[in-house]
Protein backbone atom coordinates (compact mmCIF):
# COMPACT_ATOMS: atom_id res chain seq x y z
CA UNK A 1 0.00 0.00 0.00
CA UNK A 2 2.63 2.57 0.84
CA UNK A 3 4.60 1.82 -2.32
CA UNK A 4 1.50 2.28 -4.38
CA UNK A 5 0.85 5.50 -3.04
CA UNK A 6 4.56 6.71 -3.43
CA UNK A 7 4.60 5.60 -7.19
CA UNK A 8 0.60 7.53 -7.64
CA UNK A 9 2.21 10.26 -5.55
CA UNK A 10 5.51 11.03 -7.88
CA UNK A 11 2.93 10.29 -11.19
CA UNK A 12 0.81 13.59 -9.87
CA UNK A 13 4.16 15.70 -9.47
CA UNK A 14 5.57 14.77 -12.65
CA UNK A 15 2.10 15.83 -14.26
CA UNK A 16 1.96 18.91 -12.53
CA UNK A 17 1.50 22.20 -14.71
CA UNK A 18 4.05 25.02 -14.81
CA UNK A 19 2.26 27.80 -16.35
CA UNK A 20 5.14 30.48 -17.97
CA UNK A 21 4.19 33.87 -16.28
CA UNK A 22 6.34 36.22 -18.51
CA UNK A 23 5.28 34.75 -22.36
CA UNK A 24 6.66 36.40 -25.43
CA UNK A 25 3.89 39.04 -25.50
CA UNK A 26 4.86 40.15 -22.33
CA UNK A 27 8.68 40.25 -22.97
CA UNK A 28 7.24 42.04 -26.69
CA UNK A 29 5.52 44.43 -24.78
CA UNK A 30 8.47 45.45 -21.55
CA UNK A 31 9.18 48.73 -21.33
CA UNK A 32 12.42 49.72 -19.01
CA UNK A 33 12.32 52.44 -16.99
CA UNK A 34 14.07 55.84 -17.88
CA UNK A 35 18.20 56.23 -17.32
CA UNK A 36 18.08 58.16 -14.48
CA UNK A 37 15.26 55.66 -12.57
CA UNK A 38 17.33 52.56 -13.02
CA UNK A 39 20.55 54.13 -11.42
CA UNK A 40 18.60 55.62 -8.62
CA UNK A 41 19.43 59.30 -9.22
CA UNK A 42 15.69 60.89 -10.22
CA UNK A 43 12.30 60.76 -8.88
CA UNK A 44 10.33 61.13 -11.58
CA UNK A 45 6.98 60.82 -9.19
CA UNK A 46 8.65 64.22 -7.23
CA UNK A 47 9.96 65.57 -10.52
CA UNK A 48 6.50 65.55 -12.46
CA UNK A 49 4.69 67.24 -9.64
CA UNK A 50 8.02 70.04 -9.42
CA UNK A 51 7.52 70.93 -13.19
CA UNK A 52 4.07 70.21 -14.04
CA UNK A 53 2.84 73.73 -15.03
CA UNK A 54 -0.51 75.12 -15.06
CA UNK A 55 -2.23 75.36 -18.84
CA UNK A 56 -3.23 78.54 -18.20
CA UNK A 57 0.27 80.01 -17.53
CA UNK A 58 0.97 79.51 -21.26
CA UNK A 59 5.02 79.19 -21.09
CA UNK A 60 5.60 80.78 -17.80
CA UNK A 61 8.64 78.43 -16.42
CA UNK A 62 8.56 76.84 -13.01
CA UNK A 63 12.25 77.54 -11.01
CA UNK A 64 13.01 75.00 -8.80
CA UNK A 65 15.80 75.64 -6.52
CA UNK A 66 17.90 72.46 -7.08
CA UNK A 67 20.09 71.59 -3.83
CA UNK A 68 22.71 68.58 -3.97
CA UNK A 69 25.83 67.42 -1.59
CA UNK A 70 29.01 65.98 -2.33
CA UNK A 71 31.53 64.80 -0.36
CA UNK A 72 33.85 68.07 -0.80
CA UNK A 73 31.12 70.51 -2.39
CA UNK A 74 27.60 72.05 -2.14
CA UNK A 75 25.76 72.60 -5.58
CA UNK A 76 22.61 75.02 -5.10
CA UNK A 77 20.93 76.31 -8.57
CA UNK A 78 18.02 77.57 -10.06
CA UNK A 79 16.47 75.04 -12.65
CA UNK A 80 13.56 75.23 -14.66
CA UNK A 81 12.58 72.30 -17.32
CA UNK A 82 11.80 72.51 -20.88
CA UNK A 83 10.93 69.60 -23.66
CA UNK A 84 14.09 69.90 -24.61
CA UNK A 85 15.77 69.66 -21.24
CA UNK A 86 16.74 71.24 -18.35
CA UNK A 87 18.17 75.21 -18.20
CA UNK A 88 20.07 76.38 -14.88
CA UNK A 89 19.28 79.76 -14.74
CA UNK A 90 22.07 80.42 -12.16
CA UNK A 91 24.52 78.37 -9.85
CA UNK A 92 26.23 79.24 -6.99
CA UNK A 93 28.96 76.06 -4.74
CA UNK A 94 30.41 76.42 -1.82
CA UNK A 95 33.65 75.95 -3.20
CA UNK A 96 33.27 79.31 -4.47
CA UNK A 97 33.46 80.77 -0.74
CA UNK A 98 37.46 80.94 0.11
CA UNK A 99 36.88 83.75 -2.08
CA UNK A 100 34.60 85.57 0.39
CA UNK A 101 36.73 84.73 3.66
CA UNK A 102 35.60 80.72 4.35
CA UNK A 103 38.11 78.66 3.47
CA UNK A 104 37.20 75.28 5.23
CA UNK A 105 34.46 73.49 6.72
CA UNK A 106 32.69 73.66 3.02
CA UNK A 107 29.48 70.83 3.50
CA UNK A 108 28.23 71.76 7.14
CA UNK A 109 25.20 73.25 7.57
CA UNK A 110 26.92 76.74 7.66
CA UNK A 111 28.13 76.68 4.30
CA UNK A 112 24.89 75.11 2.82
CA UNK A 113 23.25 78.41 4.53
CA UNK A 114 26.19 80.70 2.90
CA UNK A 115 25.80 78.98 -0.43
CA UNK A 116 21.97 79.50 -0.49
CA UNK A 117 22.75 82.77 0.63
CA UNK A 118 25.04 83.28 -2.47
CA UNK A 119 22.69 82.40 -5.10
CA UNK A 120 19.77 84.19 -4.29
CA UNK A 121 21.81 87.29 -3.76
CA UNK A 122 22.74 86.41 -7.17
CA UNK A 123 19.74 85.50 -8.90
CA UNK A 124 18.02 88.83 -7.34
CA UNK A 125 21.13 91.09 -9.06
CA UNK A 126 20.53 89.58 -12.41
CA UNK A 127 16.79 90.28 -12.56
CA UNK A 128 17.34 93.70 -10.76
CA UNK A 129 15.51 92.47 -8.17
CA UNK A 130 18.40 93.03 -5.52
CA UNK A 131 18.08 96.23 -4.21
CA UNK A 132 14.05 95.95 -3.87
CA UNK A 133 14.31 92.61 -2.20
CA UNK A 134 17.36 92.53 0.80
CA UNK A 135 16.00 89.82 2.80
CA UNK A 136 17.04 89.01 5.85
CA UNK A 137 20.41 91.11 6.19
CA UNK A 138 20.45 89.81 9.88
CA UNK A 139 20.44 86.22 10.40
CA UNK A 140 18.80 85.77 13.75
CA UNK A 141 17.42 82.34 13.12
CA UNK A 142 13.63 82.87 13.25
CA UNK A 143 11.69 81.90 10.22
CA UNK A 144 11.48 84.44 7.56
CA UNK A 145 9.56 85.09 4.45
CA UNK A 146 9.98 88.17 2.03
CA UNK A 147 6.93 90.48 2.01
CA UNK A 148 5.97 91.11 -1.54
CA UNK A 149 6.06 94.89 -2.70
CA UNK A 150 4.16 97.38 -4.49
CA UNK A 151 5.88 96.81 -7.82
CA UNK A 152 7.21 93.71 -8.62
CA UNK A 153 6.98 90.24 -6.89
CA UNK A 154 9.79 88.52 -5.14
CA UNK A 155 10.88 85.63 -7.10
CA UNK A 156 9.53 82.16 -6.79
CA UNK A 157 11.32 78.69 -6.60
CA UNK A 158 10.02 75.16 -5.26
CA UNK A 159 12.55 73.59 -3.04
CA UNK A 160 14.32 70.54 -5.16
CA UNK A 161 16.01 68.30 -2.43
CA UNK A 162 16.17 65.02 -4.94
CA UNK A 163 16.52 61.49 -2.81
CA UNK A 164 17.58 62.39 0.81
CA UNK A 165 15.70 62.03 3.61
CA UNK A 166 13.68 65.30 4.52
CA UNK A 167 15.13 64.99 8.69
CA UNK A 168 15.10 67.76 10.63
CA UNK A 169 17.90 69.68 10.59
CA UNK A 170 19.49 68.40 7.30
CA UNK A 171 21.92 70.60 5.59
CA UNK A 172 19.42 71.00 2.57
CA UNK A 173 17.54 73.21 4.66
CA UNK A 174 20.36 75.04 5.60
CA UNK A 175 20.11 75.88 2.33
CA UNK A 176 16.90 76.65 2.57
CA UNK A 177 17.34 79.72 5.30
CA UNK A 178 19.72 81.07 3.30
CA UNK A 179 18.04 81.36 0.19
CA UNK A 180 15.52 82.72 2.08
CA UNK A 181 17.26 85.10 4.19
CA UNK A 182 18.81 86.16 0.81
CA UNK A 183 15.36 87.25 -0.60
CA UNK A 184 13.90 84.52 -2.48
CA UNK A 185 10.05 83.09 -1.98
CA UNK A 186 10.27 79.62 -1.62
CA UNK A 187 7.10 77.62 -0.40
CA UNK A 188 8.58 76.20 3.11
CA UNK A 189 7.78 75.27 6.80
CA UNK A 190 10.17 75.63 9.92
CA UNK A 191 9.31 72.20 11.16
CA UNK A 192 12.40 70.86 9.19
CA UNK A 193 14.98 73.55 10.38
CA UNK A 194 17.98 72.71 12.86
CA UNK A 195 16.57 73.67 16.56
CA UNK A 196 12.62 72.88 15.60
CA UNK A 197 11.33 71.41 18.87
CA UNK A 198 8.73 68.41 18.05
CA UNK A 199 7.37 68.43 21.87
CA UNK A 200 6.78 71.89 21.78
CA UNK A 201 6.03 72.36 18.07
CA UNK A 202 8.27 75.50 17.96
CA UNK A 203 11.32 76.54 16.26
CA UNK A 204 14.01 77.72 19.03
CA UNK A 205 15.52 80.76 16.95
CA UNK A 206 18.51 80.41 19.23
CA UNK A 207 19.46 76.68 18.20
CA UNK A 208 19.23 77.57 14.87
CA UNK A 209 21.00 80.91 15.04
CA UNK A 210 23.83 78.56 16.35
CA UNK A 211 23.84 76.03 13.32
CA UNK A 212 23.60 78.86 11.10
CA UNK A 213 27.27 80.93 12.24
CA UNK A 214 28.60 77.12 12.45
CA UNK A 215 27.95 77.57 16.86
CA UNK A 216 28.04 73.18 16.27
CA UNK A 217 31.42 72.99 14.84
CA UNK A 218 32.49 75.33 17.64
CA UNK A 219 31.42 73.09 20.56
CA UNK A 220 32.64 70.18 18.81
CA UNK A 221 36.23 71.68 18.78
CA UNK A 222 36.18 72.51 22.52
CA UNK A 223 35.14 69.03 22.98
CA UNK A 224 37.50 67.24 21.11
CA UNK A 225 40.16 69.35 22.51
CA UNK A 226 39.75 69.05 25.75
CA UNK A 227 38.83 65.22 25.54
CA UNK A 228 41.29 63.81 22.58
CA UNK A 229 43.84 66.37 21.97
CA UNK A 230 45.56 64.22 19.45
CA UNK A 231 42.17 63.64 17.06
CA UNK A 232 41.51 67.43 17.45
CA UNK A 233 45.03 68.47 15.65
CA UNK A 234 44.29 65.83 12.88
CA UNK A 235 40.59 66.55 12.90
CA UNK A 236 40.89 70.14 12.30
CA UNK A 237 44.26 70.67 11.09
CA UNK A 238 42.69 73.13 8.44
CA UNK A 239 41.26 75.20 10.49
CA UNK A 240 44.47 75.20 12.99
CA UNK A 241 46.49 75.87 10.38
CA UNK A 242 44.53 78.82 9.15
CA UNK A 243 44.18 80.27 13.05
CA UNK A 244 40.66 79.99 13.17
CA UNK A 245 39.62 79.04 17.12
CA UNK A 246 36.21 77.63 18.09
CA UNK A 247 35.50 81.59 19.62
CA UNK A 248 36.65 82.93 16.27
CA UNK A 249 33.61 81.02 14.30
CA UNK A 250 30.77 83.30 14.86
CA UNK A 251 33.09 86.56 13.69
CA UNK A 252 34.24 84.57 10.48
CA UNK A 253 30.75 83.51 9.45
CA UNK A 254 29.86 87.32 9.76
CA UNK A 255 32.25 88.76 7.60
CA UNK A 256 31.49 85.70 4.75
CA UNK A 257 27.37 86.79 4.69
CA UNK A 258 28.83 90.62 4.49
CA UNK A 259 31.03 89.78 2.17
CA UNK A 260 28.25 88.10 -0.13
CA UNK A 261 26.03 90.24 -0.02
CA UNK A 262 28.52 92.97 -1.17
CA UNK A 263 29.62 91.05 -4.21
CA UNK A 264 27.37 87.77 -5.35
CA UNK A 265 28.18 87.76 -9.11
CA UNK A 266 30.10 84.42 -10.46
CA UNK A 267 34.19 85.35 -10.78
CA UNK A 268 35.24 84.80 -14.21
CA UNK A 269 37.46 81.38 -14.58
CA UNK A 270 41.36 82.31 -14.03
CA UNK A 271 42.76 78.35 -14.95
CA UNK A 272 45.49 78.35 -17.53
CA UNK A 273 43.97 77.42 -21.35
CA UNK A 274 43.80 73.49 -21.51
CA UNK A 275 46.77 72.14 -22.85
CA UNK A 276 46.79 70.41 -26.48
CA UNK A 277 45.74 66.75 -27.11
CA UNK A 278 49.01 64.93 -26.98
CA UNK A 279 48.90 62.30 -29.80
CA UNK A 280 49.33 58.03 -29.09
CA UNK A 281 50.90 58.01 -32.16
CA UNK A 282 53.83 60.48 -33.05
CA UNK A 283 54.21 59.06 -36.78
CA UNK A 284 50.77 59.60 -37.82
CA UNK A 285 50.43 63.66 -39.53
CA UNK A 286 48.06 65.75 -38.32
CA UNK A 287 45.44 67.47 -40.74
CA UNK A 288 47.76 70.51 -41.11
CA UNK A 289 50.89 68.49 -42.11
CA UNK A 290 49.22 66.12 -44.64
CA UNK A 291 47.27 69.56 -46.38
CA UNK A 292 50.51 71.19 -46.88
CA UNK A 293 52.05 67.75 -48.24
CA UNK A 294 48.94 67.78 -50.60
CA UNK A 295 49.96 70.97 -51.66
CA UNK A 296 53.94 69.94 -52.55
CA UNK A 297 52.75 67.02 -54.06
CA UNK A 298 49.95 69.08 -56.19
CA UNK A 299 53.05 71.54 -56.87
CA UNK A 300 55.54 68.99 -57.48
CA UNK A 301 53.37 68.01 -60.33
CA UNK A 302 52.30 71.15 -62.18
CA UNK A 303 55.90 71.77 -62.02
CA UNK A 304 56.69 68.48 -63.84
CA UNK A 305 53.60 68.55 -66.57
CA UNK A 306 54.85 72.52 -67.47
CA UNK A 307 58.40 70.73 -67.88
CA UNK A 308 57.09 68.49 -69.92
CA UNK A 309 55.56 70.82 -72.17
CA UNK A 310 58.27 72.72 -72.54
CA UNK A 311 60.24 69.98 -73.94
CA UNK A 312 57.56 69.22 -76.55
CA UNK A 313 57.84 72.44 -77.73
CA UNK A 314 61.21 72.60 -78.22
CA UNK A 315 61.16 69.42 -80.39
CA UNK A 316 58.73 70.77 -82.42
Amino acid sequence: AASSFRRSSLLAGAMVYIKNQKTRAYSKRFQVKFKRRRQGKTDYRARLRLTNQDKNKYNTPKYRFVVRFTNKDVTAQIVYATIAGDIVMAAAYSHELPRYGLEVGLTNYAAAYCTGLLLARRVLKNRDLDEEYEGNVEATGEDFSVEPSDERRPFRALLDVGLIRTTTGNRVFGALKGALDGGLDIPHSDKRFAGFKKDEKSLDAEIHRKYIFGGHVADYMRSLADEEPEKFQTHFSEYIKRGISADDMEAVYKKVHAAIRADPTMAKSTKAPPKTHKRYNPKKLTYEQRKASLVERLNALNNSAGAADDDEDDDE
